[in-house]
């Protein structure tokens, strides 16, 4: 029972690091970003071209998928969708939009395939990132065997999640994007630079979207369509958490994770994400704003 909750965890942490950056965008900006599932792939095949090309070791390649996301994400708000904001259809669509062109782009090596030329790491087919032998095998502990690289996903993502809370909480870039979420107008009558603080939330949450898809390169292979599901994935821990609220995204991720791991081990993958959707969806009818939303005044 114990490997079944450690394996939940590992899940909830995997569902936590793609779905905080959903919930401070959407919170603030309220933008449905459909490429979000796409820059965690974007994130992965950093990992991939990181190790091939630079020849960076795994743990280098966290740094350089949280830039190389973040710079997409910043161009996308900037040329996208900072001219659709109150137009939510929009945006969806648009960022639909851009996650299909990521993933084509991937898939056709950025057009180099076009004239028989092969980027390495990139195309079609299935890639993988090296894990490094420390992170390979179990330790045991208090009796009870760890999975390495399981236990790592989850210290990254307390850590990341620590980092995101102190950012949010101490730091005034934290209390402008409160106080976006609260009331945008009232916030850029007080002087707030909302496209400013904007601008660098939707960078910040896809650079944590990026650092997601390097988790998941270490023991899933990395392919065009990955970062899809998990785009519905990670909005389900935030209208279950409830929006815009970090601790809400870390309680959703947790309970979401340890429902998946303890139906899958009993029956399979299939029933247990049946499983899942049918909570949420009571969850949404009992709880229209969330187990953890904002209190109104």
């Amino acid at each position: 029972m114990t490997d079944v909750i450690f394996i939940g965890l590992s899940l909830g942490s995997i569902l936590l690091l793609v779905a905080l950056g959903l919930a401070i965008t959407y919170g603030a900006m309220g933008v449905i970003n459909m490429a979000h599932g796409d820059l965690v792939m974007v994130g992965a095949y950093t990992t991939v071209m990181s190790g091939l090309w630079l020849h960076l070791g795994f743990l280098a390649s966290i740094p350089v998928a949280f830039v190389v996301t973040a710079v997409i994400g910043l161009g996308i708000e900037k040329f996208i969708v900072r001219r659709l904001y109150g137009r939510l259809l929009d945006t969806l669509l648009a960022t639909w939009g851009v996650a299909i062109l990521l993933q084509q782009a991937v898939r056709l090596e950025f057009g180099a395939s076009f004239f028989g030329r092969h980027i390495e790491g990139l195309g079609s087919g299935l890639q993988k990132a090296d894990v490094p032998a420390w992170l390979q095998g179990s330790i045991t502990l208090l009796g009870v065997d760890l999975n390495l690289y399981r236990t790592f996903i989850i210290v990254v993502t307390l850590a990341l999640t620590g980092l995101t809370w102190f950012i949010m909480y101490r730091l005034p870039i934290g209390t402008q994007v409160r106080a976006i979420m609260r009331n945008p107008k009232m916030a850029a009558a007080c002087g707030i630079d909302v496209e400013r603080v904007n601008a660098l939330t939707f960078a910040y949450g896809s650079g944590l979207a990026g650092v997601a898809g390097v988790m998941m390169s270490g023991f899933k292979t990395v392919f065009p369509d990955m970062g899809t599901p998990l785009v519905v994935d990670g909005f389900l821990v935030v209208v279950v958490g409830g929006v815009g609220s970090l601790f809400g995204s870390l309680a959703a991720s947790g309970i979401l994770g340890q429902i998946n791991g303890i139906v899958a081990a009993g029956t399979n993958d299939i029933i247990a994400r049946a499983v899942v959707f049918g909570v949420v969806i009571l969850i949404i009818i009992f709880r229209p704003k969330g187990l953890f939303s904002f209190k109104g005044r």
